[in-house]
């Protein structure tokens, strides 16, 4: 599976050790930024959601400080269903029933070793189908 992430300043921490947990599991394209220097949520959002419209990804993970602001920001990409998770239950539904393809955290306000469970299930979750896809069609048609 190939998995693009991208951080701002505030999550880039946690985009490292997610890489490092998932190394051999995932093929990982790194959308930036690569370092603690400011930088602007808003351009890694969007180069995360962009790679995964034209399918140069399966799917992304984007974190800045909170998560709020990189998944508003992904979301405005046309074909991006970004979903903020923050707990286990929301990672699965969110795959589940929301068919995301992009999981948006926040560096500042989840522990290491939640935010890698929460990516473990939002990569092996599969999307249900069935009464959900026609929900998942009218959000595309919005």
């Amino acid at each position: 599976m190939k998995i693009g992430i991208g951080s701002d300043h505030g999550g880039f921490d946690l985009k490292e050790i997610i890489k490092k947990a998932f190394k051999d599991k995932v093929e990982f394209v790194d959308y930036g930024t690569n370092s603690k220097d400011s930088v602007d949520y808003p351009d890694f959002g969007k180069r995360v959601g962009e790679a995964v419209v034209k399918g140069e990804i399966d799917r992304g993970i984007v974190i800045c400080g909170t998560g709020i602001g990189i998944s508003i920001a992904a979301n405005k990409v046309d074909g991006v269903r970004c979903a903020l998770c923050n707990d286990l239950f929301l990672a699965k539904m969110s795959r589940n029933h929301n068919n995301a393809n992009v999981l948006a955290m926040g560096g500042r306000v989840i522990g290491d070793v939640l935010a890698i469970e929460i990516v473990k299930v939002f990569l092996e979750e599969e999307f249900e189908g069935g009464r959900h896809a026609g929900r998942v069609e009218k959000i595309s048609k919005i």
